[in-house]
């Protein structure tokens, strides 16, 4: 059975975004050494964007992942520099009820019940899923997590949009593998405890 990933940059208090929001790759909180590129590359090409993968001469299939879904803000994202979908490379599906009925998209449109979606495509025959964010969806997809890959700045934000976004639950993760990039980064890798 396919599993769903939530592979996401994070700060050691927890968050993946400053309180505004927005895109927070390069931000002093998040940074985007040369290091992490390469791991990115070597380990999980398939979730650089399309225009970066183009930039760098990456083609072909994921190692990891065939699918990635995302929440609307983070959606937003890729739309705020022009990209109605950034992962063309991937299916590319986006939670959200404000697009619901929307066709001239390029990435199909969840308008509602993620988890049962999520489940369906776990039923599915190919590679892993790749949850993107943001923490609310991940929060509402906690029960269908089965491995976390946390790429951990050396950072502290104070405040901002949460790892899981929502009221109290519980979810037990035991760490596999740890990769200490020489920028700071350490990118962690737990699986559910079932």
């Amino acid at each position: 059975m396919r599993r769903l990933v939530y592979l996401v940059a994070v700060t050691l208090d927890g968050f993946i975004a400053g309180p505004e929001g927005g895109d927070p790759s390069g931000s002093d909180a998040f940074p985007v050494t040369p290091d992490l590129v390469e791991h990115l590359v070597s380990t999980y090409p398939e979730t650089l964007p399309g225009p970066a993968r183009a930039a760098m001469g990456i083609e072909g299939p994921g190692r990891h992942f065939d699918t990635v879904v995302e929440g609307r803000a983070s959606y937003e994202l890729g739309l705020a520099v022009g990209l109605d979908d950034a992962y063309p490379h991937l299916r590319h599906l986006v939670v959200s009820s404000s697009l619901a009925g929307r066709t001239d998209l390029p990435v199909e449109v969840v308008p509602g019940d993620p988890v049962g979606r999520v489940r369906e495509l776990k039923a599915e025959e190919g590679l892993d899923i790749w949850l993107v964010g943001g923490g609310t969806l991940a929060h509402a997809l906690l029960p269908e997590i089965d491995r976390l890959v946390l790429k951990v700045n050396p950072t502290v934000l104070g405040a901002g949009i949460p790892l899981l976004a929502g009221p109290e639950t519980h979810a037990r993760f035991t760490p596999v593998d740890q990769v200490d990039l020489a920028g700071g980064v350490r990118v962690v890798t737990l699986d559910r405890v079932r």
